[in-house]
Parts: structure tokens; sequence; C-alpha cells
């Protein structure tokens, strides 16, 4: 490829990178154990996490090995995300002058996308890193309980056996002490769950929504290059006109390059906010504690006339302030209530018959 159009000839820290600090190298990249990364691992990883892992923690364990399972598809995914760029830029390089310049600048995009899968790798390990902290203090408590429980069902034996027995009391002693520290272990555990399990879950969707917001950046540079492309059909004989868009394909590589460097969270998060229409909730309705107010929406008005039902649409205010209400579409005649007489005018029934008589 062009590697002087490449979006990986400067690797300074972006905007994103320097708002929000990336996290360390994946712990899994590079290093397939034992067993590899193919499915046989994967079931291998989490039938050991079932197996050997205390009771309490052994769900969150296996999904932490679930995860670490995901990590390899991925890491699978932008190795191959980056042959198939390589193999499309070589492709294109014997076909015409437009072919060989468009792919060879999809080839650089899709490039790109590669790095952005293995960004969230690390982001993705974050977050499965943060879980483990969790599955460890659950681990932890587990042992406090079966002590307790093990100590219960010595005082219960022994009250069986030898009310009158020493032993008792101290047995007794040990259970509340014993239980003293489950209180502890059992706060901190609800305590650092919730803790954890927020912030792990917050590395998360952000990453996700970093990476597909860069990839729908990346797909709509890939969509302006693909229009340089000239699909008349032409007849046989007939010269295509010569291809005259490298500063073009050039110059949008370029641009796309700054849209990924400058491309921060918050001024995305904003834009968002800014884009929602009317009949959803925004951004930050759902932070609001108390009564729940009901969504925007357009009702429907329903009238019967002649054994008919029709539909109207109610107004938007914006509307009522320009005009009166009219129907949207003209195939749908509004009826007014039976009770209603401004549709036909009353006249008078001298007035009437003076009519009739001139016409008469």
């Amino acid at each position: 490829m062009h590697r002087a159009y490449s979006l990986r000839n400067s690797r300074a820290p972006t905007a994103s990178q320097i708002s929000n600090p990336p996290p360390p190298p994946s712990s899994t990249r590079s290093n397939k154990g034992i067993f590899g990364a193919g499915s046989f691992s994967h079931s291998v990883r989490k039938n050991a996490a079932a197996t050997f892992m205390p009771e309490l923690a052994k769900r969150l364990a296996v999904l932490v090995k679930m995860e670490k399972n995901v990590m390899r598809s991925m890491e699978t995914v932008s190795r191959e995300r980056r042959e198939c760029a390589r193999q499309l830029s070589y492709w294109g390089e014997d076909c015409d002058d437009d072919i060989s310049d468009i792919t060879d600048k999809l080839g650089v995009l899709f490039y790109e996308l590669a790095e952005l899968e293995d960004y969230l790798i690390d982001r993705h390990d974050q977050y499965r890193v943060t879980m483990k902290a969790v599955r460890n203090i659950e681990a932890s408590v587990q042992p406090s309980r079966e002590k307790k429980q093990k100590l219960l069902d010595q005082i219960y034996m022994l009250k069986h056996k030898d009310p009158e027995s020493p032993k008792l009391i101290n047995l007794e002693q040990e259970l509340v002490r014993e239980e003293a520290a489950c209180l502890v272990a059992e706060a901190q555990l609800s305590n650092i769950t919730r803790e954890k399990f927020k912030q792990a879950l917050t590395y998360n969707l952000d990453a996700l929504f970093e990476h597909g917001e860069k990839m729908a950046l990346i797909a709509s540079y890939g969509k302006h290059l693909l229009n340089l492309i000239d699909d008349t059909p032409v007849t046989p004989g007939e010269t295509r006109p010569a291809y005259d868009g490298y500063e073009t394909s050039k110059q949008i590589i370029v641009d796309a390059e700054r849209a990924l460097s400058t491309w921060t969270s918050e001024s995305a998060y904003e834009e968002k906010a800014q884009e929602v229409p009317s009949e959803t909730r925004s951004w930050n309705e759902y932070d609001v504690r108390g009564e729940e107010s009901a969504p925007v929406e357009q009702m429907n008005q329903l009238s019967v006339h002649d054994g008919q039902v029709h539909t109207s649409r109610l107004p938007d205010s914006s509307s009522e302030e320009e005009e009166p209400f009219q129907a949207h579409s003209t195939n749908i005649e509004v009826a007014a209530p039976e009770t209603a007489t401004a549709t036909k005018p009353v006249v008078p029934a001298a007035t009437q018959a003076t009519a009739e008589a001139q016409v008469a």
C-alpha cells in the first residue's frame, strides 16, 4: 500500500487517548498458553473455572474465562482483517487506475479497523481484570461461610450428644467471632461488588461506544472513496474517461486521520444528545429520580361519522401557531362530531320560503 498516505505513519496520541489514557496491553495477547486459541481451549478454560473455583465464585469465574475466549476471538479477527486489507490492495494493483487507487486507500482504512480492534481488546481486558477482582472477593468470602457452617454443625451435634461438654462454650465463642468476621466480609463483598461491577461495565460500554463511533467514521469516509469510481456502463470499443481522483482520495484519507485523531467521547455524547428526536427520551432523562414523565408522542384522534371511523393526527404545538389544523392527508376527511351544527348553516323558515318563491 502507499504508506505515505497510511494512517499508521504517525502514531501520536489522539484526543481521546489524551483525555482517557489507554490501558496497558492485554494480558492475553501473544500468549496462547498450553491449549492454544481454538474452540477446544475455550472449552477447557470454561470447564476448569467451573470445576476448581469455590461455589460462591464459580459463576463469575466462568464469565471471566468466557470473556478471555472473546478476547482470543477478537485477536483472530484483528489479525485476519489486516491480511484482508493487504490482499485487497494487492488485488487492485493490476486493475484500472480508479480501482487500483480506491482499493489501495480502502486497504488503509481497513487496516486502521484492525488497529481499532487491537485497542478494543486492551479496553476489554481492562473490563475483564476488574471483574476478576470481584471474583477474588467472592472466593475469599467462601471459606468464612464454610467455617461458620461447620461450627454450627459441630455445635448442633454436640448439644445432642453431650449438652454439658466444656467444648460447647468454646465452640459458641468461636462461632460469635466467626459471625462477626462474616458480617464484615459480607459487607465488603456487597460494597466492592457494586463498585467494581459499575467500574468494569463503564470500561466495557465506553470502549464499545468509542469503537462503534470510530468504525462509523471509517465507513463514512470509505463511502466517499467509493463515490470516486465511475460505474457508468460503456459500450464495446468506447474508452472510459481518465481517472483524476488521486488528490481527492488522498485528501479523504487525510480527513479520516484527522477525524479519528480529534474524536473524543465527550463531544460525541454532546452530539448524540442534540440529535435525539422528540419521540425518544433524552440522554439525561433516565438519570432523573422521582415521578416518571410520559414520553412525548403524537396522539391519534378518532371520530365516527356515517358509521365509519376517521383518523387524524393532532398537530404539533409549533404548527398550531402558524396555521389552523388541517388533515395531513387529502384522502382522509376529518368528520365533525354528531352534535355539531356549524357544518351546515341554519336558515330561518321565512327567509327560505321567500327564496323559494323568487326561484319559482
